[in-house]
C-alpha cells in the first residue's frame, strides 16, 4: 500500500510531493503482498525468504486554522492488493481518528474535519490497516504514521514580564545598559519567519535606544540630570516576520527612573542671617535653626554644620538634625546683656558623602554668617553660690544664727532683694531668715542624735518685681555636743566559778556613746570610789575602750552567796566629760575543771544540760508514772487481807482481827491530850460531852493551884479511878493512852505548843545587827515583844 498526499502549497512542498509520489511509484507501486516461497535445488539446502511489505507510511501535513466549508484533504492510503473492486477496506485508528480525521474505507482518502491549532498540538500519531472486506483478514500489517500540523503566522509576539520598572543613575555615560526586554512568539521557530522577532522603540527617544535583535535598552544622551527630569516612560515594540510588512507585533512599557548621585553642592539661601536670643535663655536649650539647600536626595543630601570662627564659638554650639537636615543652634554658656549684647558666628554646611566623579562641580560646602542679638530681660535675683552648707551646734538656743545667703539683681537697675524660706516641708519650719540680710537662725532646739542634717530652700525676689523669684538649696549640719553619757554596750550575764583563782578575768565589758567620735570615743572604766573596797571583785581599764572584771578571792560558794553586784563607773573623753554608773550582776556557778559551767541553780542546770521543754515534760511525766505505780503497789499490799489461821502448826489461840474504826471526835474528846504533853497546864477534871455532868466543874484558878502540887503518876492513877467509877461510861471498854515523856528539861522546850501560854524573857533586838538577811526575822520578833509587854 502506498500513501499519497496533495497538500503541497509552496514550490518547495510541490517538489517534495512530487519526489514523494515518484518515490512511491518507483519503489512501492509494484510491491505486492506475497507469501513465503521455498525453492529446492539439487545439492542445496532449503532457503527461507522474508516477505516484503505491500505498503509503507509517509508523513502527512495539514494546515492549521483551516477555515474552509469543506473538510481539508490530508492524504491517501493505498495498498497494492487493492484492485479497485472495493474488496479492500481501509481502517484508521489512533489520535483523532474518527473525530478529527476521517478516512474513506474504500478509496483510503483522509480528510480533516476540524480547524487545528499547532500551538496546542503539533502532530498526531495514527495507525492504518488494510483488510479483506469479505473475510475481515488483514491484507497488510498495521502501519504507524504521523500527521503534522503545518504552522502559519497566527500569533503576535508577547512581553510576558512587562510592564517594566527600572532605574539608572543620573549623569550616566551614553550607551549605559538599562534593561533587556524579551518577547516570545508561539509560532514555529523552525518554519519560516513567523517566530523571528525584531525590537524597536516607539516612545522614549532621543533619551533611550533599543537593540533590534537583543532587546537591550541603553541611554542615548550624555549627563541626564535627575534634578531636570527624573521619570521616563519608554514603549518598546516587538514584530515577527523579521519586521516585514504583514508581520504581527506586540509592545510593552518600560518606566525608567533616574537615581540620584551627589552632583549638587549645598547652598545657603542667604549669606547673612540675624538671630535674636533673650539673655534668659537656659543653657543647653535650642535658640535657633539654619538650613542649607541641597538639590540631591537621600544620603547625597546629608550634611554637617559647624561653627568655623567668630566670637560666639565658645558661647554657642550647632548640631545637625538628620531628619530635617537643619542646623540646630544651642546655648553653651549663659548670656548676659549687661556684659555682651551681640555675637558673630560663621557657620559652614558641608556634604558628608562625596562622589569624587563629580568633584569638579564642587566644592560641596557653603558658608554663611550669623549675627546673634542678645535681648535684655528683667532677671530674677542671682545667688552668689549655687548651694550653701551651714553648721550649728545641737542644743543651741532658739534664734542662734546659722549662716547668711546673699543674692543680687543682675540687671542694670540693681533692685533691692528680699529673702524668705519656702515652708513646703516640715524642716523649713525649723529655721527663720532675715528678709533684708538673708541671715538664717534656728527656730527650735536641735538634737544631733535625732536628726543630724536638715535641707531647706531659700528664695529671693526683687522688691520692684516680686514675681521674679530664684531659689537656692541650703543644707544645715547639726554639730555634736557631748550631751550623752556613755553606757554599757549590752546587758552582761557574768558568771564566776566556785573554784576560780584570784586575778582571773571573768568578763570583758565595752561601752557605747550616742555622741560622735569627737565627743566620747575614749571610754574610761572604774569602780565607784564612793564605796568601800570590794573584797570579791575588781576592775581593770584596758585603755582600748574595754574593761576586764577580775576576781580577788580564791573560792566562792553558792550556798553562802550566789549573786554579787558590782557598780561600775564609765566616763567619756568629751568636753565636758560625762559619766554614768551601771551595776553588773555576777552569778556564782559550779563549773567543770575546764571552766565549763555545770550549774548555777535548778534552772541553770537544766539549761546547761541543754534540755528542751519537751524533754523536761517527758522526764516529769515519767516521774509521775513511777510515783503512781509505787502508790498503787502500796495500796494493793495494804488492801490484801491476812488469813484467819496463820498456820496449822500454830498451837496458840486463834486471833480474830476486826478493822473497826474508833469513835471519831467522841474518842478524842474523852480525854485532853494536852495533859500528857504539858501536865502542868492540864485541867483537873474534864467531863464528857456526850452526858450531862453531875458535878460542877472547878474554876480555872482553883484547878491551876491544885495541879501545881500533883505528881504526874498520881494524876494518872486518879484519872484511872475516875474512869472505873464513872457510872456514865459506855458499856464497852475504852482504852486511853497517855504518852508521858517525863519532867521538862532544864534547857526548856523549843516546841511551839506552849508558846501561847508561856512567856519568854529572850531579847531579840540583836537580830537587827545581823544584816539585811535577818531583817524580816528581826521585824517579826520585834513586833511580838511589844505585844507581849502590852
Amino acid at each position: 500500500m502506498r500513501i499519497t498526499s496533495t497538500s503541497c502549497i509552496c514550490p518547495v512542498l510541490v517538489c517534495l510531493c512530487f519526489v514523494q509520489r515518484c518515490y512511491g511509484a518507483a519503489h512501492h507501486g509494484s510491491i505486492k503482498v506475497t507469501r513465503n516461497q521455498t525453492k529446492h535445488i539439487e545439492g542445496e539446502t532449503e532457503v527461507h525468504h522474508r516477505p516484503k511489505r505491500g505498503w509503507v507510511w509517509n508523513q502527512f501535513f495539514v494546515l492549521e486554522e483551516h477555515m474552509g466549508p469543506d473538510p481539508q484533504y490530508v492524504g491517501k492510503l493505498h495498498s497494492n492488493s487493492d484492485k479497485g473492486d472495493g474488496s479492500v477496506k481501509y481502517i484508521l485508528t489512533g489520535e483523532g481518528a474518527g473525530t478529527i480525521f476521517i478516512i474513506d474505507d474504500t478509496t483510503g482518502d483522509i480528510h480533516s474535519t476540524k480547524s487545528l491549532d499547532r500551538e496546542q498540538k503539533t502532530h498526531y500519531v495514527l495507525h492504518a490497516q488494510a483488510i479483506d472486506r469479505r473475510t475481515n483478514k488483514p491484507l497488510e500489517p498495521e502501519s504507524e504514521f504521523i500527521i503534522k500540523v503545518q504552522d502559519i503566522n497566527d500569533n503576535a509576539p508577547k512581553f510576558t514580564d512587562g510592564p517594566y520598572i527600572v532605574t539608572v543613575p543620573e549623569m550616566s555615560e551614553m550607551g549605559t545598559s538599562v534593561l533587556q526586554v524579551t518577547a516570545t512568539d508561539a509560532d514555529d521557530p523552525t518554519y519560516g519567519n513567523s517566530a523571528r522577532v525584531v525590537y524597536s522603540i516607539l516612545q522614549g527617544q532621543p533619551y533611550f535606544s533599543v537593540d533590534p535583535k537583543t532587546g537591550v535598552i541603553r541611554t542615548a544622551l550624555h549627563n541626564m540630570d535627575r534634578e531636570a527630569r527624573e521619570h521616563y516612560s519608554v514603549v518598546i515594540q516587538a514584530k515577527d516576520m523579521a519586521g516585514q510588512v504583514g508581520g504581527l507585533s506586540g509592545s510593552t512599557t518600560v518606566n525608567i527612573t533616574l537615581t540620584d548621585v551627589n552632583d549638587n553642592p549645598p547652598r545657603f539661601p542667604q549669606k547673612h542671617y540675624q538671630l535674636y536670643v533673650p539673655e534668659s535663655a537656659q543653657v543647653g536649650s535650642a535658640v535657633g535653626k539654619i538650613k542649607a539647600n541641597d538639590a540631591d536626595t537621600g544620603s547625597n543630601a546629608d550634611m554637617k554644620y559647624t561653627i568655623i570662627n567668630g566670637d560666639g564659638s565658645g558661647v554657642f554650639s550647632i548640631s545637625t538634625d538628620k531628619e530635617t537636615r537643619e542646623g540646630i543652634l544651642s546655648l553653651k554658656k549663659p548670656l548676659n546683656y549687661e556684659k555682651k549684647k551681640s555675637y558673630t558666628l560663621n557657620i559652614e554646611g558641608a556634604n558628608t558623602h562625596l562622589d569624587f566623579r563629580f568633584s569638579h562641580l564642587g566644592p560641596f560646602k557653603d558658608v554663611t554668617m550669623l549675627k546673634v542679638i542678645v535681648g535684655d530681660v528683667d532677671e530674677p535675683p542671682l545667688f552668689t553660690m549655687p548651694s550653701y552648707v551651714m553648721e550649728v551646734h545641737e542644743n543651741a538656743k532658739i534664734g542662734t544664727p546659722v549662716g547668711t545667703v546673699t543674692a543680687h539683681d543682675p540687671d542694670a537697675a540693681n533692685s533691692l532683694v528680699r529673702y524668705f524660706i519656702d515652708h513646703n516641708t516640715e524642716e523649713d519650719r525649723y529655721f527663720t531668715i532675715d528678709a533684708n540680710t538673708g541671715t538664717i537662725k534656728t527656730a527650735k532646739i536641735f538634737d544631733r542624735e535625732e536628726t543630724p542634717w536638715y535641707n531647706i530652700t531659700v528664695a529671693a525676689s526683687e522688691i520692684d518685681n516680686p514675681g521674679l523669684v530664684s531659689h537656692v538649696p541650703v543644707g544645715v549640719k547639726i554639730l555634736d555636743v557631748n550631751d550623752n553619757p556613755p553606757e554599757l554596750a549590752r546587758d552582761y550575764d557574768i558568771v564566776v566559778c566556785e573554784n576560780t583563782k584570784p586575778g582571773q578575768v571573768i568578763q570583758t565589758i565595752t561601752a557605747t556613746d550616742k555622741d560622735n567620735s569627737a565627743n566620747g570615743a575614749r571610754f574610761h572604766f572604774s569602780l565607784d570610789e564612793g564605796l568601800s573596797l570590794n573584797p570579791n571583785f575588781t576592775l581593770r581599764n584596758n585603755e582600748d575602750n574595754t574593761a576586764s572584771i577580775l576576781t580577788r578571792r580564791r573560792r566562792y560558794s553558792r550556798t553562802t552567796q550566789d549573786i554579787y553586784y558590782l557598780p561600775v563607773l564609765i566616763s567619756d573623753g568629751g568636753v565636758p566629760p560625762l559619766s554614768s554608773s551601771s551595776t553588773l550582776t555576777i552569778r556564782v556557778c559550779a563549773c567543770e575543771r575546764d571552766g565549763r559551767v555545770r550549774t548555777c541553780h535548778a534552772e541553770a542546770f537544766l539549761s546547761s544540760a541543754g534540755l528542751s521543754t519537751g524533754a523536761l515534760i517527758a522526764i516529769l511525766l515519767c516521774i509521775v508514772i513511777l510515783l503512781a505505780i509505787v502508790v498503787l503497789f502500796i495500796t494493793l499490799r495494804r488492801s490484801k487481807k491476812e488469813p484467819l489461821i496463820i498456820s496449822e502448826e500454830d498451837v496458840r489461840e486463834n486471833v480474830v482481827t476486826y478493822d473497826d474504826e474508833g469513835g471519831g471526835e467522841e474518842d478524842t474528846e474523852a480525854f485532853d491530850i494536852t495533859a500528857l504533853r504539858n501536865p502542868s497546864a492540864a485541867e483537873e477534871l474534864k467531863y464528857r460531852r456526850d452526858v450531862r455532868p453531875e458535878v460542877k466543874p472547878l474554876s480555872r484558878h482553883h484547878l491551876s493551884s491544885s495541879l501545881d502540887s500533883i505528881d504526874v503518876q498520881e494524876f494518872i492513877k486518879q484519872r484511872l479511878a475516875e474512869a472505873d467509877l464513872d457510872p456514865s461510861v459506855p458499856p464497852y471498854d475504852s482504852l486511853q493512852t497517855y504518852a508521858y515523856e517525863g519532867h521538862r528539861s532544864e534547857a526548856g522546850s523549843i516546841s511551839s505548843l506552849d508558846s501561847a501560854t508561856t512567856h519568854s524573857d529572850q531579847d531579840y533586838n540583836y537580830l537587827g545587827d545581823w544584816g539585811p538577811e535577818f531583817k524580816k526575822l528581826a521585824e517579826l520578833y520585834g513586833e511580838i515583844e511589844p505585844e507581849r509587854t502590852t
